[in-house]
Formats: C-alpha cells, structure tokens, sequence
C-alpha cells in the first residue's frame, strides 16, 4: 500500500489520504507532493512541454495522413478509452482528434441509457455507434462501463456483470472479425493524483463541471474499483482484443503514448516510423506488472 492510502473507507470527506477534504481550497501539501509518484510511476517530474508540444505535432500530421488512408481504402478504426474518473481520458481524445476532419472522426460519450436502451441487448447501443467503412471512431467510456462503475455503485446485478464479463470478448471477436481495427487503451493513474486533479476541478470555475456526485462518491471506493479493474483484465484481455496500459500520471506522457500506440499499428500512406517513434516500456504495456498496480 502506498504512503497515504491507509485509513478507513468510506469518508466522504477523502481523510484517508493525509487529511484531504476537496471542499477546503488548500490541498494537503502530502497530496500534491506525492502525487506523480503515485501508483509507482516511474518519472519524477513531467515531461517538458516544448518536448510535448514538437512531438505531438509530429504524431498529429501522421493522424492526418492516417485518416486520408482511411478514407481512401475504406477501413474502420475503433479505439476505446478507459480509466479511473479524472484519467484523463477526454483531453487524451481531444488531443488525438484536434485536427483530424470531424466529419469522419467521431467521439462518442454517451450518457447512461433511456428507458428504451435499458430494455435492450446491453451492447445494442454500443454497436450502433461502430464506424462505416473510412471512419475513425473514439470511445470516451464503453460498454465497460458494466465492469466498472456499474458493478462497483450496484447499477448492476453480479450476474448481469458476470454475463458481460462472458460476452465482451465474444462481441468484440465479431468487431475484429467483421475487419474493424480495434484498441483498448486503459489510463492508470495513482490515489494521490486522482485526488489533486478532483480538487482542481472542484475549485477551478473551467473545469468544475467535470466533477459530479458520482466522481465524490468514487473517492470513496479506491479499493473497490481497482478489484474491479483487475477482474476486467483477467476476463477480457484477449489475444484478439488485448488491453494496453498507459501510467497517466503525466498527462503529456500519456497522450504522446496513446497516439504512438495506434499509429505504430496500423499502414498508411507515407507513414514516418521516426516521427512516430515507439512507446514507453516504463509506462505503456500488458501483463501482470500493468494490470495489478500498487493500491
């Protein structure tokens, strides 16, 4: 267990974690020191922006070229992107669609399901939102959504968790198999950091929005949905669908790896390995010491 995550559940208040109440607009100086090394991230400081800022340039121009490909040969794409409440999986899209033709690059985000959808099959509206032939679609949240806040806020019975846990690798061999190029990407962040970005945006006009009762309540069940996570890996990390891991502690870090993850898997016309280099071994990968990080 990592320094700062002893103490009871269940405090609304986040005092588990030396002292943290996300309503008091000073955040605990333990907090904000530990929290890129967090969850055992590898870097003690962040990447230098000027060092971000040339290589996402070049990683972008190489999307552009990807998606012309795409339109040309009439391939689909479909990255999902998962990870705790404030991951960062929403900057990571924006910054891999920021200029990409939005007319065949989709984020799709959906909210929890009407009436009508909660009687349907449970992925009826996910595979509505799969891409036609040419189109890149990017998944802010899934149908993983069952294995995670579903199964840990009791939105979801156990059996109907273990019947996803069963189906998801069944209905994601048919998205493979039907030609569509697919990718899972799960953003890992640690205890304290999750905690110092929930208090930015409580306390930051810009971003408060990003923060709702479900966000507090998750502070709550650290534990609980890291179980979660761990269970999720085990059942649906496939040879036909794997997970990648990418540490996000750094957020420009991850982004650059996010990008670099598709691009070094998928041809394209004039497609420049060099500018896309490889990613992070320290911070982007599979198995046993990605899937079951530090508590």
């Amino acid at each position: 267990m990592a320094k700062g995550d002893k103490g009871k559940s269940g405090q609304r208040s986040g005092s588990s974690v030396g002292g943290f109440d996300i309503d008091n607009p000073k955040l605990p100086k333990a907090i904000e020191d530990g929290a890129l090394g967090s969850g055992g991230y590898p870097y003690d400081k962040k990447l230098k922006r000027e060092e971000f800022e040339r290589d996402l340039k070049l990683l972008q121009i190489e999307l552009v070229k990807l998606q012309f490909h795409t339109g040309k040969v009439g391939e689909r794409i479909v990255v999902v992107f998962e990870g705790r409440d404030s991951a960062g999986k929403g900057s990571c899209i924006s910054r891999f669609r920021e200029h990409l033709n939005p007319r065949s690059a989709r984020v799709v985000a959906l909210t929890k399901p009407t009436e009508t959808e909660r009687g349907q099959w449970y992925f009826q509206r996910y595979a509505a939102q799969m891409p036609t032939a040419g189109e890149i679609v990017l998944l802010d949240r899934s149908w993983y959504n069952r294995a995670g806040v579903e199964k840990v806020m009791g939105f979801a019975t156990p059996d109907q968790v273990a019947d996803f846990l069963r189906e998801a690798p069944e209905f994601e061999g048919m998205l493979v198999r039907d030609g569509i190029r697919f990718f899972k990407i799960y953003l890992e962040i640690g205890r304290e950091m999750q905690l110092l970005r929930f208090h930015e945006r409580r306390h930051d006009p810009l971003k408060r929005w990003k923060i709702t009762d479900m966000d507090l309540a998750a502070m709550e069940k650290w534990a609980e949905y890291t179980q979660a996570k761990e269970e999720m890996f085990r059942f649906t990390h496939t040879a036909v669908a794997p997970w990648t891991v990418i540490l996000a502690n750094d957020q420009r870090r991850a982004r650059l790896d996010a990008i670099r993850l598709v691009l070094g898997a998928l041809d394209y016309d004039g497609k420049d390995a060099k500018a896309i280099g490889t990613t992070d071994p320290r911070i982007t990968g599979a198995g046993p010491e990605f899937f079951s990080r530090p508590a």
